[in-house]
């Protein structure tokens, strides 16, 4: 059938996870109890780092430009799939689409350069403390935070760009909970294997360098941290690196598999980005302050109201 006798798509129509109505109402409350954890712990946190002064160090700011990015990841896709959760109509508007399509890549992408930096940070404070502080200077710290979110920027924009690039016509659901470009491109009506190689490129970029990077500072680290000769400084190095190790896994392992590897079933597609845009936004927050001392101190001087340190 020619595409000229076709339909240009102006609204899509989101499947979500289920179309059975009681599974869905059980995932509006899941979704709710996950999105509010998430508000909180994030806010909390990151007031937390700016209001305590002993908490003005690289990691922590680092950590609180983190908990922003994943605020505004999560704020980004979960109010929208609540409200489709409950409500018949279930569509969104192409432009709508593709606002979303580009503030998720810009926040997922600046999360990734995030995670970089901080294995990197990581590893100069384990393996090279003496220089550390040296290295690791405010200066670097603001110029490393605004490379990561420039580079969100900029790689949300290419991709963004290919995959709307390809014309939408006929065919306007989507098997999916949220505008993601794997599930959007499969809806277009040409060719998409240079929108689909420009994306791999990209997630080359964004995904497999940053993974390569904290691979090789964790090396390091480990070899570094059984070379302690005490045994609290080996418990204190493992500690602070496994919270980070844990979130890395999470995020990196999911998003790799919905854009790094072939074309996967859409249900599993589905399940797989419920873990790097619902659950990682959460655990963030969670483990690094049910794990750090110094985030558990500074939550006990904020309810007990000691007076903290100012910028």
């Amino acid at each position: 059938m020619s595409q000229t006798n076709k339909t240009w798509v102006t609204d899509f129509f989101l499947l979500g996870l289920t179309d059975d109505p009681q599974t869905q109402l059980l995932l509006f409350v899941l979704f709710l109890v996950v999105y509010l954890i998430t508000v909180l712990g994030n806010l909390l946190l990151i007031s937390l780092v700016l209001s305590d002064s002993q908490l003005h160090t690289p990691m922590y700011f680092f950590l609180c430009n983190l908990s922003t990015a994943d605020l505004c990841f999560s704020t980004t896709i979960v109010p929208q799939a609540l409200v489709h959760m409950i409500s018949r109509t279930k569509s969104i508007s192409f432009m709508g689409c593709a606002a979303q399509l580009l503030f998720i890549l810009f926040f997922g992408c600046t999360e990734c350069a995030l995670l970089a930096v901080m294995s990197y940070d990581r590893y100069l404070a384990i393996c090279d403390p003496m220089h550390y502080p040296l290295i690791m200077t405010w200066k670097v710290c603001i110029q490393l935070a605004l490379e990561c979110w420039v580079s969100g920027i900029l790689v949300s924009m290419v991709d963004t760009t290919f995959t709307l690039r390809p014309p939408y016509q006929g065919e306007n659901r989507i098997p999916h909970f949220f505008c993601e470009p794997p599930a959007l491109l499969s809806l277009a009506s040409a060719d998409t294997h240079s929108s689909q190689m420009a994306i791999f490129l990209m997630g080359v970029v964004i995904l497999l360098a940053p993974v390569t990077l904290i691979l090789v500072s964790y090396g390091y680290i480990i070899v570094t941290i059984v070379r302690m000769k005490t045994t609290s400084g080996r418990l204190k190095a493992f500690s602070t690196c496994g919270s980070h190790l844990i979130v890395v896994v999470i995020f990196y392992g999911s998003a790799i598999i919905s854009y790094m590897t072939p074309k996967t079933a859409k249900e599993q597609g589905k399940l797989v980005s419920v873990f790097y845009a619902v659950i990682t936004p959460m655990l963030n927050p969670l483990i690094y302050s049910l794990k750090n001392k110094d985030v558990k101190r500074a939550l006990r001087n904020a309810v007990f109201k000691r007076p903290l340190g100012r910028f």
